[in-house]
C-alpha cells in the first residue's frame, strides 16, 4: 500500500495498489480504471479506489462496516442503513449477484457501498443480474479496489463519522468541506425517509392481529409474524396511538430503523401511549423507543454493531446466542435502572443493553435482530415469545 501525503490540506491518501488477476501490474489507467473515485471522512482522510454502480459526483453518508461474510443483498436493502455508506469486511462481495427473493425492502437503502473486490460475472442460479447492474438501476454509488481493512481499522480507531464516495475528487480539500457541512445522524430525523407513507397490508389471514409501527421494518421480521399466523398491518411512524388501537389488534410490533431515535419524539411519544394496553414486541430501534417512551436516554456507539457474528448473552438462562446487528445507537443503561423494567440481555463484547423487559407494561424488546437476514437463527425464539403474549393477553378476561 502506497500512502501519498497531500501537505495544501493535511490529508493522507491511501492507495490501493493490486495485482491483476495473472499477477501482473496493473494495466494503463486509461483501460483498466476509467475513472477514479475517493472515499473521503471527515476527519481528512482518503482512500482512493475505482467506482461501481451509478457513476455521480458524490454521495454522502455517515461510513460504517459490516463484518457479515455473506447477506451483502439484505444489508444494502435494510432500511436501518438509510444515511449510512457501508463497509464490507469481507474482501469479495457480489460472488452471488442479486435476485429477487433476498430483499429486505422495496429497494437499495444505503447511500453507498465500499467493497475491496467486486465480483463481475456472479454465479448462483437464482442470481437475475450482477451487483454493479443493480446498484446502476437504483442509483446508487460504490467504489472499488480500496483496502477495507484500513477502513475498518480506521472507523474503529477514530469512530464512525461523516464521509463521502466521490469521483468529483480533483479538491481534496473543498470535498472535506462539504463533508463537513453535511448532516450527520445526531439529532437527524430517517424515519420519514423509510416509513410508508399509509397503512398497508402484509398479511390479511390467521388468528392474531399485531399492528406494526413501521419505522423501516425488514421484510423478514414481517415473514416471521406471517408464518406464526398473524394478520399484519404496517402503521407509518407518525400515527397516533388512537389510531393504532382502532384497528383492535391482538399486538403491536415496534420495528428496527434508521438514525438517532431522539431525533423522531413522535414515534417514543406514540409508544410510551402504548404501554400497558397490549403485548409489545420491539426490535433494534423498536427497543430504543422503548426506552425513552419510559423516560429513559440513548447515546450513540463509537462505531456500533453491524455484523452476524455478536454474542449475546441471556441473564435469565445464563445463555449466549450469536446474532445479527445493525445499530450506532443503544439505551442508557443507567437512565433505566430506577424505570421498573429488567435487563435481560447484555452484549458480550461491550456489555451494552442488548434487551429490557416489563411485565406491568406488557413489552419486551431486544437490540440485535432475531430474523436474521443475514445472520444466524439462534433467536428466532423471540417471535414465538411475542405469540404466546398475544395468545395469553387475548385469553384473559
Amino acid at each position: 500500500m502506497e500512502t501519498i501525503e497531500i501537505s495544501s490540506c493535511n490529508t493522507l491518501v491511501y492507495v490501493y495498489n493490486r495485482l491483476d488477476y495473472f499477477g501482473h501490474p496493473p494495466q494503463k489507467e486509461s483501460s483498466m480504471v476509467p475513472v477514479k473515485a475517493v472515499v473521503a471522512f471527515e476527519d481528512g482522510t482518503v482512500f482512493v479506489g475505482r467506482p461501481f454502480g451509478s457513476i455521480k459526483d458524490e454521495t454522502f453518508g455517515e461510513i460504517v462496516f459490516n463484518t457479515s461474510m455473506a447477506g451483502y443483498q439484505e444489508i444494502i436493502t435494510d432500511p436501518s442503513y438509510k444515511g449510512q455508506i457501508v463497509t464490507m469486511t469481507y474482501p469479495l462481495i457480489g460472488n452471488y449477484g442479486v435476485n429477487d427473493e433476498d430483499v429486505e425492502s422495496e429497494k437499495p437503502q444505503v447511500e453507498g457501498l465500499i467493497v475491496k473486490e467486486l465480483c463481475d460475472f456472479p454465479s448462483n442460479f437464482r442470481s437475475t443480474q450482477s451487483l454493479d447492474e443493480y446498484f446502476k438501476i437504483h442509483g446508487i454509488m460504490g467504489i472499488q479496489d480500496v483496502d477495507t481493512r484500513a477502513i475498518t481499522r480506521h472507523v474503529r480507531m477514530r469512530g464512525a463519522m461523516k464521509g463521502c464516495i466521490s469521483t468529483g475528487c480533483d479538491n481534496i480539500e473543498a470535498l472535506v468541506r462539504r463533508i463537513k457541512d453535511a448532516p450527520g445522524l445526531v439529532g437527524r430525523d430517517l424515519l420519514k425517509e423509510v416509513t410508508p407513507d399509509k397503512e398497508m397490508e402484509w398479511n390479511t389471514e390467521g388468528s392474531l392481529r399485531v399492528a406494526v409501527l413501521d419505522c423501516g421494518v425488514k421484510y423478514n421480521i414481517l415473514r416471521h409474524l406471517e408464518k406464526r399466523g398473524c394478520i399484519v398491518t404496517r402503521f407509518p411512524a407518525e400515527t397516533p396511538a388512537e389510531t393504532i388501537l382502532k384497528f383492535n389488534p391482538d399486538g403491536i410490533f415496534l420495528s428496527n430503523g434508521p438514525g438517532d431515535p431522539e431525533g423522531a419524539p413522535y414515534v417514543h411519544k406514540t409508544v410510551a401511549a402504548l404501554l400497558g394496553k397490549l403485548p409489545i414486541f420491539g426490535i433494534c430501534l423498536g427497543q430504543q423507543m422503548l426506552g425513552l417512551a419510559i423516560g429513559g436516554k440513548t447515546y450513540k456507539l463509537k462505531f456500533g454493531h453491524r455484523g452476524g457474528n455478536q454474542p449475546v448473552k441471556d441473564l435469565r438462562t445464563g445463555k449466549v446466542s450469536i446474532t445479527s446487528q445493525n445499530h450506532g445507537f443503544c439505551v442508557d443503561f443507567d437512565s433505566i435502572k430506577a424505570k421498573g423494567v429488567e435487563v435481560t440481555h447484555i452484549n458480550l463484547n461491550d456489555q451494552t443493553v442488548e434487551g429490557i423487559e416489563s411485565e406491568k407494561l406488557k413489552f419486551f424488546s431486544v437490540q440485535f435482530h432475531p430474523e436474521a437476514a443475514p445472520g444466524p437463527n439462534d433467536a428466532t425464539y423471540l417471535f414465538d415469545k411475542f405469540v404466546e403474549n398475544m395468545k395469553m393477553a387475548k385469553s384473559s378476561p
